[in-house]
């Protein structure tokens, strides 16, 4: 996976950067960042406090360990099922 440059308090910093009377193209620019980048951080974190976003994050980890977790039970339901559905 790879890792930003930028931390959730350095984008939330940007988006309120640039919705003071800054133009989009002034605030991207200053901080080496594309409009893409801007307008997906925008739809992701727009509207977010500090804390929030940090909530997010623990969120989004605490979801990509549990489905990690659902997938290695499922493999081993699997593989029980198997075995206990041969013929010997």
């Amino acid at each position: 996976m790879k890792r930003t440059r930028f931390t959730e308090e350095q984008i939330i910093a940007v988006l309120h950067e640039a919705s003071s009377s800054v133009s989009i193209r002034e605030v991207c620019r200053k901080h080496g960042i594309t409009e893409q980048t801007f307008f997906r951080w925008r739809a992701k974190y727009g509207g977010l406090q500090l804390s929030e976003a940090k909530r997010l994050k623990a969120l989004e980890d605490e979801n990509r360990r549990l489905k990690r977790l659902v997938a290695d039970l499922s493999l081993d339901n699997a593989m029980l099922k198997d075995v206990v559905g041969r013929k010997w």
